[in-house]
């Protein structure tokens, strides 16, 4: 089951939708992400372990623009110790084409890899690649 969440104007922002064959949960952002979208998603996230543990996220910026780094310093104090603690180990991140979700990814990259493993893919499909290669 596909869970979408929207923004006040009705448009799709995240999908998230664990993905049974492959156990792990693919999250798909669209557009600008506010604060308050990205703790929107993430805690949508932190329910969806709650309920299918899985150590597992494809997180797919695709179709992201903008920046999110206001809300990095909530991911990486909030959010990432709470879905550790769900069982989530692994990220594996399709970067955006845009140059500043780049950046706010590449920060949170910095911030967080200490505590779990986030690696950073051009493709859908080498992310995908990637994330069934991990134990």
């Amino acid at each position: 089951m596909i869970d979408s969440l929207r923004r006040g104007d009705g448009s799709v922002y995240l999908t998230i939708e664990y993905n049974q064959v492959e156990d792990w949960i693919h999250a798909r952002w669209y557009g600008r992400q506010t604060l308050g979208t990205v703790m929107d998603g993430g805690l949508t996230y932190l329910d969806l372990l709650r309920q299918t543990p899985c150590a597992k996220l494809l997180n797919d910026h695709r179709d992201l623009v903008g920046t999110f780094t206001d809300a990095n310093e909530w991911i990486q104090q909030v959010w990432t110790p709470l879905i550790i603690k769900q069982g989530l180990r692994f990220i594996g991140q399709v970067v955006s084409p845009d140059i500043f979700s780049q950046l706010s990814i590449e920060d949170l990259k910095f911030r967080i890899s200490d505590q779990l493993d986030i690696y950073l893919f051009d493709t859908l499909e080498t992310t995908q690649d990637w994330l069934r290669a991990q134990q």
